[in-house]
């Protein structure tokens, strides 16, 4: 991985590697700390992601789980000096949350990423003005500016990308169909949802009323899929956002959720006729 990758994906490329090289050697994460003389919670965070770790910490574990084959331990130190430096959302470092911040690195080196949400419009899909409305009654004219660009640039980094994820969106009809801002705002909103149906990477459905009830009904969530790793699964809520990677029942349910809500949710042109039927009642409004 070059050292010109975000540093957040130079981690995420150690995490999995050094897991799965001390798996292979029978090691536990004490047995490894205790044989290196290192904390625990310094394996731990290394294992999570969440810090770097130097090329002479990486060699000595390399040696110790027996790693040598030369173009590995090369990639492996290369993504070592690259983990470290500010990620691409630095300069909103005081906005983002730590939780979302190791979100974001995932997100990045995501595959797949699966979305619901059962009151606003995902993130990766609003324009401009609809996150200034959404945000008005709780942030500062300011601070709401600043996420917009927040988003604007997440937007931009996937789907402009080549090589970016396959994106898979299930829009409620309480989503279209509640105005945020202006009705001008939300047609503005409808016509760019109706563009990025056309996404070659974006698969979009539009869950109406009549589905009836399911299991996120009252939370959104977030599946991201990679190549070299289990789901992701990502529940945003009042209190905080959470990442799970642990409980594999819970991300099971909301996997059989999202393939539920997918099935009972409009596509290709019956979706796009319920959003101009929305739409056409704004311009009367």
């Amino acid at each position: 991985m070059a050292r010109d990758t975000d540093p957040s994906l130079n981690r995420r490329r150690l995490r999995i590697e050094l897991r799965r090289a001390r798996e292979q050697a029978n090691l536990t994460q004490r047995d490894a700390t205790s044989a290196l003389e290192w904390s625990l919670s310094k394996l731990i965070r290394l294992e999570a992601g969440t810090v770097s770790i130097s090329v002479t910490d990486l060699r000595a574990l390399l040696q110790l789980y027996g790693i040598t084959e030369p173009q590995l331990v090369t990639e492996l130190e290369e993504a070592a000096r690259g983990s470290k430096g500010p990620s691409w959302w630095a300069p909103y470092s005081d906005m983002v949350r730590p939780q979302f911040a190791q979100y974001l690195g995932y997100e990045g080196a995501a595959t797949s990423i699966r979305y619901y949400h059962p009151a606003v419009i995902s993130s990766l899909f609003q324009t401009e003005d609809y996150t200034m409305a959404q945000l008005a009654p709780r942030e500062t004219p300011e601070l709401a500016r600043r996420s917009a660009e927040l988003r604007t640039t997440r937007q931009e980094l996937l789907f402009e990308s080549e090589n970016g994820p396959e994106v898979a969106l299930v829009l409620d009809e309480a989503v279209v169909r509640r105005v945020i801002g202006s009705p001008g705002v939300m047609r503005h909103q409808l016509e760019h949802l109706k563009r990025m149906s056309q996404h070659p990477r974006v698969t979009m459905r539009l869950l109406p009323f009549s589905a009836g009830a399911h299991y996120s009904m009252g939370s959104s969530f977030t599946l991201l899929g990679f190549k070299d790793d289990d789901d992701l699964l990502y529940l945003e809520g009042p209190t905080g956002s959470v990442s799970n990677r642990d409980d594999l029942d819970l991300t099971a349910r909301y996997q059989e959720c999202f393939e539920d809500i997918s099935n009972k949710a409009y596509e290709g042109d019956r979706m796009i006729e319920l959003i101009d039927t929305v739409k056409e009642s704004l311009d009367n409004t």
